[in-house]
């Protein structure tokens, strides 16, 4: 079997081991049948973002011991949902991409040029 590919074409590394990240928890960005939301996008979280996500509804800061779950906070890499990261971009509190961490099934929601301006290193619209 082929291994997962990024968004850039090459293989995909891992996004985060602490907090431990992905659908699978394996720490990278993969995705599978099962994965109904997609979680595929390697992202930086800020606190923007982790603000806009709580009034979204999905909480990722508060901690959830019953889940292992110690909360997420800014500067915190996470396997989020394609969709998720494409509202968080529509509102304007898109965090920054991981390209080489964010798995080549997110272009089916999310264009490159979009991952792109968010990419880690860029100064993209938010300064």
């Amino acid at each position: 079997m082929d291994p997962s590919l990024n968004v850039l074409g090459g293989k995909l590394v891992p996004c985060s081991t602490a907090p431990l990240t992905g659908f699978f928890r394996d720490g990278c960005c993969n995705t599978g049948p099962e994965d109904r939301g997609r979680h595929t996008v390697c992202v930086i979280v800020t606190a923007e973002f982790l603000a806009l996500s709580k009034y979204l509804g999905n909480d990722l800061s508060t901690p959830r011991p019953e889940y292992r779950f110690a909360g997420l906070k800014p500067g915190d890499r996470w396997c989020l949902c394609a969709a998720r990261f494409l509202q968080a971009a529509q509102e304007f509190a898109a965090p920054q991409v991981v390209l080489e961490a964010t798995h080549a099934r997110t272009l089916d929601i999310v264009p490159m040029e979009l991952l792109q301006r968010h990419a880690e290193g860029m100064d993209g619209p938010e300064g």
